[in-house]
């Protein structure tokens, strides 16, 4: 049976042209009554703990997760005994170890986790992280065959290795073994390793599919920890120490904030703003952090910088920044990064305003494809998958971007909508023959296809989606968890509100509204983004942020009605600035009251 949404505040068409619903139902709305009364805690934090799942006898542990209560037992994962003995046996022999990791945050993470783990023994190791461009993802041949040559006798494949059979076997027939701590889908034979430690192989009940590569490599670690302490009486380094690095990971590769990984985040984030790590220390003073470091600050201003490296530079300078115990040499590549990462912008501003223009023209007029396919000669690889991300939520819609090289192959990045399987749709294009290479999960997918093929993907895109999309399309709605008024935004319930955190996938951000409140002044800041000041029917104010809303219904929206009293939708935070705090809004729709639209 179809549960009736609920209107609030009887909107029916955004600024955005979507609806906004009610989150909570009925029974949740219990819920929230019952946290609020039982708990202590403001009704607006029992609403949002209430709309995502938690029960009136788990708030205590949940607003105060531990690793203690938290961290499944290393064991229950598929093959991590046998892998914890190997790495055992590699630091008890002082064999040189190779750590091949994937060219992303979470790949750096985890070899920068390993390295250093093994540093403490004094184990030889190194690093090797393939170039996104000419070598693609996760290990190939020559390159196992490489680090075997120069003395590997135990390879560690981390974020990768799952999938690459092949090139395990090239390293195996090397003369090496190899262990694979991975957390990608399963799609096919596993490789002949020594063990591969993945919650999401396909024989592998942990039910720990949530973590990011670094929350396996953690996890492994923990066991060989244990077997080391109680087996030969030595002790690992500390452990705890490391969190700042599984944070990094978990919040960058956008895995669920369920479980271990809201301790791994939040401990993380206690540790990380000892800023004990140098590179981290660097890398966030180069990113111009004022303040202390959270969750937003790894997403979206160490994650990119870190990033940079491997889109459109050397794809191993993040995991050679988090490994480093150099303060020199991280202070250079954390300048180095944040060089490459101001390129990377400038980059992506000329593609997407290219891909956006494309993107209009199809849509102009029209309902236009139902997974919008922008492509160009002049793009950058290393930075489709963002303008992909940029044109999914710029047409609501699934988009992929490609960048075709100079003999007419492409290399594509997608994006999905919620509800809809993109990864499945790639593999069925794989399937008829219209693409060279292609995978992916439900939310995101990569693509490489000949551009003599790319009307017939197209075609089939549209086929194959149209109904569904459509479908999902006239059901898109925003989930509203609460109203509040300016003078109910205060540094106190954000303290609260902390607490529930972190927020991100698998626990979404609040949706709170600001109900009629006039828009005093709106004014352009940075690049694209609009500063609008915000004044209560009671006079209560409230400065409010809306981030690259220039040239946006949004930004049109607010524009177009200073003076007057709208409805605003977003959420809260905090701004650091001269040593005070002040809580912001952040605005991500508004709209006119119903009445005033009769």
């Amino acid at each position: 049976m179809t549960i009736q949404k609920r209107l609030f505040l009887d909107i029916r068409s955004s600024a955005n042209g979507i609806a906004w619903h009610h989150r909570l139902d009925e029974r949740q709305e219990a819920v929230a009554l019952a946290i609020a009364q039982s708990h202590g805690v403001p009704d607006l934090v029992a609403r949002i703990l209430a709309g995502r799942g938690v029960g009136l006898e788990t708030v205590t542990q949940f607003m105060a997760p531990t690793i203690r209560d938290l961290l499944p037992d290393p064991l229950t994962l598929t093959g991590m005994e046998r892998a914890a003995a190997r790495i055992v046996e590699a630091i008890l022999r002082r064999e040189r170890v190779a750590i091949f990791g994937d060219y992303d945050v979470d790949g750096a993470s985890s070899s920068a986790l390993m390295k250093r783990y093994l540093d403490h023994f004094g184990v030889s190791s190194e690093i090797y992280i393939p170039d996104r461009i000419f070598e693609g993802y996760g290990p190939n041949p020559d390159a196992m065959r490489d680090l075997v040559e120069r003395g590997a006798k135990l390879i560690v494949t981390v974020d990768c290795g799952t999938n690459s059979a092949v090139s395990i076997d090239a390293a195996s027939e090397a003369g090496a073994h190899v262990v694979v701590l991975d957390h990608h889908q399963q799609g096919g034979p596993l490789p002949n390793a020594v063990a591969t430690v993945n919650p999401n192989r396909e024989d592998d009940l942990s039910g720990q599919g949530h973590l990011c590569a670094a929350g396996v490599v953690f996890l492994t670690l923990v066991q060989v920890s244990r077997v080391l302490r109680d087996e030969h009486g030595l002790e690992g380094p500390k452990l705890m120490e490391m969190l700042d690095l599984v944070a990094l990971a978990t919040i960058c590769d956008v895995v669920p904030l369920v479980g271990v990984n809201r301790a791994f985040v939040v401990k993380g984030l206690e540790q990380l703003r000892k800023l004990q790590n140098p590179g981290l220390a660097a890398l966030a003073k180069h990113a111009r952090i004022g303040e202390p470091i959270n969750g937003f600050h790894l997403g979206f201003l160490l994650g990119p910088r870190i990033n940079a490296g491997g889109r459109i530079g050397d794809a191993a300078l993040g995991s050679r920044l988090l490994s480093t115990e150099d303060p020199v040499e991280a202070e250079e590549i954390a300048a180095t990064l944040d060089r490459l990462n101001q390129e990377r912008q400038a980059l992506e501003q000329i593609m997407l305003a290219q891909a956006k223009a494309e993107a209009d023209a199809e849509l102009m007029g029209k309902v236009g494809p139902a997974v919008l396919v922008t492509a160009s000669e002049e793009w950058h690889p290393g930075i489709v998958g963002l303008l992909a991300s940029r044109l999914k939520d710029h047409a609501r819609r699934p988009a992929f971007a490609i960048a075709f090289n100079k003999n007419g192959m492409g290399t594509g990045s997608g994006r999905s909508i919620a509800g809809f399987d993109l990864g499945l749709l790639v593999r069925k294009a794989l399937e008829a023959g219209l693409l060279a290479k292609g995978g992916g999960h439900a939310m995101a997918a990569g693509i490489t296809v000949e551009k003599a093929k790319l009307g017939e993907l197209r075609a089939f895109f549209e086929e194959n989606s149209a109904s569904a999309i459509s479908r999902l399309r006239a059901e898109d709605s925003l989930s509203i968890d609460a109203a509040l008024s300016s003078e109910g935004a205060t540094l106190s319930l954000m303290d609260i509100l902390e607490k529930a955190g972190p927020f991100g996938q698998g626990h979404v951000s609040p949706v709170l509204v600001l109900p009629r409140h006039k828009i005093a002044r709106v004014m352009e800041v940075g690049t694209g983004h609009l500063r609008v000041d915000l004044e209560s029917l009671s006079g209560g104010r409230l400065e409010a942020i809306a981030f690259r809303a220039i040239g946006s219904p949004l930004g049109d929206f607010l524009i177009g009605n200073r003076d007057r009293q709208v409805h605003l939708a977003g959420g809260l935070s905090v701004n650091h600035w001269n040593g005070s705090r002040k809580v912001q809004f952040r605005i991500s729709d508004a709209a006119l009251e119903a009445k005033a639209l009769r």
